[in-house]
Parts: C-alpha cells; sequence; structure tokens
C-alpha cells in the first residue's frame, strides 16, 4: 500500500480542520478564512491551508470573494431549495438500493439509534438529536452499493447541515415526526417492500422535513444567516 505523501497528509489535516469548524458552526456564515491565522493554529505552512481551503470551494462549503479572501459559503432560500430537490432524489434511491443488502443485524441497529434519538428528544438534546439522525440515514446510505452515490449524498448533507442543526430546537414536532417516520422505513425494510414503495416513502419523509425547515424560515431572512 502507498503512503501518502506528508504534503498531502497536511493539506488534509488543514482540510478537516477546517471542514469541522464549518460543520460544528465554529465557522458561521460568511466568516473569513484566514490563511496564516489557520497555518498558525496547525503549525502548517501556508501551503496546504491554500490547498486545503480551493478543496472546499470545490466542496461547495467555501467561496472566494473580491476583497475578502475565502469565506464559509452562505445559503439563500434559492440554493436551499436546489439542494434539497438532489436531497430528496438521492435520499430516496439510496434507500432502495440499501434495501437488498441491509441484514437484520442493520435493522436491529437502526431501531435501536431511532430509540437513542427519542430519548435525546426528551432530554432536549438536540444537538445529540441531529448527531443520531445523521448516522440513522449514513448506515442505510453505505448498505446502497453505490460509492458515488454516497458521496454525493455525504457533500449534500454537509451543505445542509448547519441548516438542520439551526432549526431542530425550534421545530421539535417534527423531530418527534421524523422518528415515527424512521419506525416506518424500518418496517419497510423488514418487510423488504418493493423498491418503488420504499422510494416513495423515503422521498415524502425527506420532503417532510425540508418543507418543515423552510416554512420556519419563510419571510425571516435566516437562510442567508446559515451556511450550505
Amino acid at each position: 500500500m502507498t503512503k501518502d505523501s506528508p504534503r498531502k497528509i497536511k493539506k488534509q489535516e488543514a482540510y478537516q480542520h477546517i471542514k469541522t469548524n464549518i460543520l460544528r458552526g465554529v465557522y458561521g456564515p460568511g466568516y473569513r478564512i484566514v490563511i496564516d491565522r489557520v497555518a498558525k493554529e496547525l503549525n502548517l505552512s501556508t501551503i496546504p491551508v491554500r490547498e486545503a481551503i480551493q478543496q472546499l470551494e470545490a466542496d461547495g462549503l467555501i467561496e472566494n470573494i473580491p476583497y475578502s479572501g475565502a469565506v464559509v459559503k452562505r445559503l439563500d432560500e434559492v440554493n436551499y431549495q436546489e439542494v434539497s430537490y438532489v436531497m430528496l432524489i438521492l435520499e430516496a434511491a439510496a434507500t432502495a438500493l440499501a434495501a437488498r443488502s441491509l441484514t437484520k443485524k442493520d435493522l436491529d441497529g437502526l431501531e435501536k439509534t431511532n430509540n437513542a434519538m427519542k430519548t435525546a428528544l426528551e432530554e432536549l438534546d438536540f444537538e445529540r438529536v441531529g448527531e443520531l439522525n445523521v448516522k440513522f440515514h449514513a448506515v442505510i446510505h453505505n448498505k446502497c452499493g453505490n460509492s458515488y452515490l454516497i458521496e454525493k449524498l455525504e457533500q449534500v448533507w454537509e451543505r445542509l447541515a448547519q441548516v438542520r442543526r439551526a432549526n431542530i430546537a425550534f421545530a421539535p414536532q417534527r423531530a418527534r415526526a421524523s422518528t415515527e417516520e424512521h419506525e416506518r422505513i424500518i418496517a419497510l425494510l423488514r418487510e423488504k417492500a418493493p423498491a418503488a414503495v420504499i422510494e416513495d416513502y423515503v422521498r415524502q419523509h425527506t420532503l417532510n422535513t425540508l418543507k418543515a425547515i423552510q416554512t420556519l424560515n419563510k419571510g425571516t431572512g435566516n437562510f442567508i444567516n446559515c451556511s450550505i
């Protein structure tokens, strides 16, 4: 197995550092990424940091603005709708494909994760709810057998991560409904329901969440305060 070069390792370190801070909200929308500052924090030269920023720009998490430099990308309502439409299609397709590969152990694990979501909701631990929701769907995605589809789904989830995190505490009723819909998804998978039935239900599940977020933010201008 070929080892990664030191330069590639340093770039990946910078990439993960910046990306994690974006997804956790440490670097909020419009936050200016100062290359020298990041390099100093990580004890790196500016070259791997610059390369990491270029990769994050390709991922859609950062944009270069004249006279400002690299900043965390903002989300407006149009962008939200576009990304959401892609998510509807990919999420449903991945779940239908995964139905052929998910084992009883996988399904039992999904049930356990969903029950943990319910507990986190009762404890008002909304950050934990979000983490478990990501875990629930990631298990399914990773069983779909299509690496390109998995990669694209990860990108879409990342783009919507802060929007979901910013809104879940204000829409706990949607989170509760989501756990009920997860139960139905598990049941369909256990029953080995037709792919079209699974796809239709998951598409509606995803649409329900996206609509809840959009309704909560419509007319408030909050979309431009969330990063993709």
